[in-house]
């Protein structure tokens, strides 16, 4: 393995709102600014965890029917963005019901879940009416307009705990993020929890094809801790290994270094390159052979495959419909997928009601399937979903 280990400073907000303009409010849509894996940012003191946001997610709010209608916005994980800025573009977009492949019908190829919901209405007027926002009726003129921006867990939790942004998309625990307790996180925050990722371990295709399909955790934690360096070792090829790791800073990487090696600051030597996005580990692992990776389920592919992983004598197969797979919850790499909200004087519940009609929208049989399942993540089971929205404020 090389020996360039650097750390990378991940810090900085890609806060790349599309603000709305007129009254046509278009798919809001935020995307990496590039290739580049350093970030930097100021970052406020804890003192700001109970305390003043510095900034307001919004400067100038407006009112309808006694409504706050100014935008949301929501920035951080890569691995939560593609449910997130999806929600955000469905809702954007304000779908009427007879649109099948975007909001639903009852017609023959309506979208999953919608006949649980059964309305006339538009998609954000369906949703945002259900907390007492007025509807629009209009096509791409949602009650409200959101916008998603793409960064990474940590950022996207400073950004909530700031006051930069009204949601923080994390893929790790914000506890680990913030560095901060349970009792404080209780006291200043609330976890919706939207969906599930078995975080997988690829391999790039010419160490798959040549047998490498199965390897043990215990493998897999030698590899990032540098014992173990050529693929040999493992039963595939003499070759060394190239060990592919998530920025500092990433869910992904937190979520990874607790599940897998027992804590989130435990040092991991072996890994040669770092990489800011899952889309950029992806890119990494198809142009170099002999790699391995930890990603989210979402960017797996077949030049990207996930190996089954052996814990205490479970083997856990990338195949739902496997006995074991890496889709069940026992698999020791499942991991939440959040959506903090930041509790305010304002909100006694924690999250406000343009917060809760977005994040309501997620915790549907449509919603579950349109937005996580349909990008390769786990629904919630109905178990969950309920104690989900009993976090939510009541609907009007």
């Amino acid at each position: 393995m090389t020996t360039d280990k650097g750390r990378q400073s991940n810090d900085v907000s890609r806060r790349m709102f599309l603000l709305a303009s007129g009254a046509g409010v278009t798919t809001a849509l935020a995307g990496c600014t590039g290739g580049t894996d350093d970030q930097s940012t100021t970052e406020s003191s804890d003192d700001s965890e109970s305390g003043e946001s510095t900034t307001e997610a919004t400067e100038t709010e407006s009112e309808s029917g006694g409504m706050d209608t100014s935008m949301l916005t929501a920035e951080g994980s890569s691995t939560v963005y593609p449910i997130s800025n999806k929600g955000s573009s469905y809702w954007n977009s304000n779908a009427p019901s007879s649109d099948g492949e975007y909001w639903g019908s009852n017609d023959e190829g309506s979208v999953p879940g919608w006949d649980q919901i059964e309305t006339d209405k538009r998609l954000a007027d369906y949703f945002a009416g259900l907390y007492g926002f007025e509807g629009t009726d209009q096509q791409a003129t949602p009650p409200y307009a959101t916008s998603v921006a793409l960064s990474h867990s940590g950022t996207g939790c400073k950004s909530v705990r700031d006051g930069l942004v009204d949601i923080g998309n994390s893929s790790g625990p914000i506890t680990a993020e913030l560095g901060i307790s349970e009792e404080k996180r209780d006291a200043n925050y609330v976890d919706h929890v939207v969906g599930r990722d078995g975080q997988p371990v690829v391999v790039s295709k010419d160490i798959w094809d040549a047998g490498v399909q199965k390897l043990t955790g215990e493998q897999v934690k030698k590899i990032y801790q540098n014992e173990i360096t050529n693929w040999s070792e493992v039963g595939g090829p003499d070759q060394e290994i190239y060990c592919v790791g998530r920025a500092e800073g990433s869910g992904t990487d937190t979520a990874f270094r607790l599940n897998m090696l027992g804590d989130a600051e435990a040092p991991m030597p072996g890994v040669d390159t770092r990489k800011g996005q899952n889309q950029q580990v992806k890119t990494v692992v198809q142009q170099n052979d002999g790699a391995i990776a930890y990603m989210a389920l979402a960017f797996t592919g077949e030049q990207v495959k996930p190996v089954a992983i052996e814990f205490e004598g479970t083997t856990y197969k990338p195949d739902k419909s496997a006995d074991n797979t890496i889709f069940d919850s026992s698999y020791p790499l499942n991991r939440d997928l959040h959506m903090y909200t930041k509790k305010t004087d304002d909100t006694s519940d924690g999250t406000d009601m343009r917060e809760a009609a977005f994040l309501n929208m997620f915790l549907t049989e449509f919603g579950q399937k349109v937005f996580v399942e349909a990008n390769n993540y786990i629904p919630l089971p109905e178990k969950d979903i309920k104690k989900e929205k009993a976090k939510l404020p009541d609907q009007a």
